[in-house]
């Protein structure tokens, strides 16, 4: 009898085993600012609150903004009490974490203040028992990035004494062209290594994100259909009900490209068409994502106006209530070419998605909130049933992120009756329904595992500039060609403008309505 095989180190075998960190400091850059009350205090808090996180921890808040360390305190009670998930406090929790919290007023640009926060780091160790093990979140505008960095390596706080670690997260945007991604990575590489970057991506938090793994690499009923042979296309829907609200002079310089497809839809849709990593370690999985990324064909100026369609919404309804078009919001050009809507066809040319087409459009005032997969299957050699089937749609799967989150099949059933009706069925999983659990916010997760050292839901180097090599051409063509839009071309709360809608039926096909 063949004897059972021994798993000797469990996260090689993919397994994830729940831990409990390090003893270490968070510092926050910018803890004035609206991130750290929405979502990173309450979020470390929570994991205090599940003993995720040691007793010999601390945060440091860091920012411009006059505070003392009780007002800190206070304000981030307050935080807690309106932005977490239970809007309570439990008080033995509090207590404990509250003594972990310190503020110190600072100012990025200017050199003294690090020897100021390198002395409160030396007194927190002490105080706290977090052993010298420091966490930098920069929650900061962009442009402050390398400053932050530089100074941290010039004050000696960049690089790990010995056995202690050192690791510094990066908001988006990383970057606003291919030019300026590669620059900050090689400003941030001056004084950091790649193992001590961690750029953030909140949508790789989400436990449908983090399932997709799983879905696809422990049930034998679907891998083997993952592939051109069985999958007609796949669709991804990235759609927001909201506008602007009130961040139009950024939106300006961004547009949805930038602000969603190069990093949230293209980290998603590595994980559909990504092969089986040899182990769920963070490396493995992070080379097959940009493995998949590699093979996405580049978009010349030719399939950029045939395969890409761009929009801006006008004025329309959202939910029954009128809202403004995107010209008319504050702090945007009345005659502004900056796209709120794009869709996209992609294709992978490797062995497994030869031919298969992947459609990807995000947009905002769009009719829900709502981000999905929908993987549609090719339908049956043969139509057996005649026009019974001709009211069938194709099987889909269809996987969703957010805000439901949860699975779907879909697949054909006879009505009951003597006549052969056929109509479409679901197979449902909601992870509420399913498990009784409240889910994890996804800065959780992904603070959670950049202290505990787990880099696989980050984006890397490679990745970030891949994300912008393939949306350059499309963004440069649309920059040469933004005399020649007719904007707005779709109406708030539709499914975005017609010529999206032409994309996809031009294959013979169609955009799921979610």
């Amino acid at each position: 009898m063949q004897e059972a095989a021994v798993i000797e180190n469990p996260l090689r075998a993919g397994i994830r085993l729940e831990r409990t960190a390090e003893p270490c400091t968070v510092i926050i850059f910018g803890a004035s600012g609206d991130l750290t009350k929405r979502k990173l205090v309450p979020a470390l808090y929570r994991l205090m609150q599940e003993r995720l996180l040691p007793a010999e921890f601390a945060i440091i808040g860091l920012a411009r903004t006059e505070m003392n360390s009780d007002e800190f305190r206070k304000a981030m009670r307050e935080a807690i009490e309106e932005f977490s998930e239970t809007k309570r406090v439990d008080e033995d929790v509090w207590n404990s974490f509250a003594q972990g919290l310190y503020y110190l007023t600072a100012d990025i640009n200017n050199p003294s203040d690090y020897d100021k926060l390198s002395d409160l780091l030396n007194q927190v160790d002490r105080e706290r028992g977090t052993q010298g093990n420091h966490l930098f979140y920069l929650s900061v505008a962009p442009k402050f990035y390398g400053e932050a960095v530089k100074q941290l390596g010039e004050h000696n706080l960049a690089k790990p004494k010995e056995n202690t670690w050192v690791r510094v997260i990066v908001e988006k945007p990383f970057g606003t062209d291919l030019d300026s991604a590669r620059a900050l990575n090689n400003e941030l590489h001056q004084y950091l290594d790649e193992s001590q970057i961690y750029r953030i991506d909140h949508y790789l938090g989400k436990e449908t994100v983090q399932n997709l793994l799983v879905f696809r690499f422990a049930n034998g009923i679907f891998e083997p259909l993952w592939n051109r042979q069985y999958i007609d296309h796949v669709q991804l829907t990235n759609a927001e009900m909201v506008g602007v609200e009130g961040r139009g002079g950024y939106y300006e310089t961004a547009g949805v490209v930038r602000d969603m497809i190069q990093n949230h839809v293209f980290q998603v849709l590595s994980l559909v068409a990504m092969e089986p990593p040899v182990s769920l370690e963070s490396e493995p999985v992070r080379d097959e994502k940009i493995k998949a990324m590699c093979a996405a064909r580049e978009f010349t100026a030719e399939r950029v106006r045939a395969e890409c369609v761009r929009g801006q919404y006008g004025p329309g309804s959202i939910a029954g209530k009128p809202v403004p078009g995107y010209r008319q919001e504050t702090d945007v050009a009345p005659d502004s070419a900056t796209e709120t809507f794009a869709a996209l066809k992609m294709y992978f040319d490797n062995w497994r998605w030869a031919g298969v087409p992947f459609y990807l459009r995000s947009g905002k005032r769009l009719p829900k909130r709502v981000t999905e997969i929908a993987i549609q299957f090719k339908e049956a050699p043969l139509p057996l049933f005649g026009e019974a089937m001709q009211q069938m749609t194709p099987n889909q799967l269809i996987i969703r992120i957010q805000p439901d989150e949860g699975i779907t099949l879909r697949f054909a059933a006879k009505v009951p009756g003597q006549v052969t009706n056929i109509r479409d069925v679901n197979m449902d999983f909601r992870y509420g329904a399913s498990f009784g659990i409240q889910l994890a916010e996804a800065y959780e997760r992904l603070l959670l595992d950049c202290i505990l050292g787990d880099s696989t839901l980050y984006a890397r180097k490679d990745m970030t500039e891949r994300g912008w090599e393939l949306v350059m051409p499309i963004l440069n063509e649309w920059a040469a060609t933004k005399d020649k839009v007719d904007f707005p071309n779709y109406e708030a709360g539709t499914w975005g403008p017609k010529a999206s809608h032409d994309l996809i039926e031009r294959d013979g096909r169609r955009w799921r309505r979610p």
